[in-house]
C-alpha cells in the first residue's frame, strides 16, 4: 500500500520543490525559513554565498520576479559598499548581473523560486499569496 503524501509537500504534483537561496547569517532569511517551516512547506535550501545564481538563472529569474536588476542588489551589505554607490549607479544591467553572479552577498535575499514565480526578499504577504496560505 503506497504511503500518503507528506503534509509538508505543499506543491502541485509534478512541480519541483521550491528553492530558497539563503545565507545562514541573514536574519531575513531566518524569518523566511521559519515562516515556511511553520506552514509545513518543504523547500530546497541553497547557500547563496557559496552558490550564487548563475547567468542563466538570472536570465529567467529577473523577468519572473517582475523587478528591475537594481532591486536584486543587497544595498545594506558589505559587498555593495565595497563596490561603491557611484560605481553601481554608473553600471549597466549587464555589469550588475555579472557582479551578482560573482558575489552571492551582493544579492538581496532570500530568493524564493517556485514554479514560474520568483520572490526577492521576504514579505510574509507575498509568501502567503504564493503558497495560498
Amino acid at each position: 500500500m503506497p504511503l500518503p503524501p507528506s503534509p509538508r509537500a505543499a506543491r502541485t504534483p509534478g512541480m519541483k520543490k521550491p528553492l530558497l537561496l539563503s545565507y545562514a547569517g541573514c536574519s531575513t532569511c531566518k524569518k523566511a525559513l521559519k515562516w515556511l517551516e511553520s506552514k509545513g512547506i518543504d523547500v530546497t535550501v541553497r547557500p547563496i554565498v557559496e552558490e550564487p545564481p548563475t547567468l542563466e538563472e538570472f536570465e529567467k529569474w529577473i523577468p519572473a520576479s517582475g523587478l528591475p536588476v537594481r532591486k536584486w542588489l543587497n544595498t545594506s551589505g558589505q559587498s555593495y559598499r565595497a563596490i561603491g554607490k557611484e560605481k553601481i549607479a554608473a553600471a549597466d544591467d549587464e555589469t550588475l548581473i555579472r557582479w551578482l553572479t560573482e558575489d552571492g552577498k551582493l544579492v538581496k535575499r532570500p530568493v524564493l523560486v517556485h514554479g514560474k514565480r520568483v520572490l526577492v526578499g521576504f514579505r510574509e504577504e507575498a509568501y502567503a499569496e504564493l503558497f495560498g496560505r
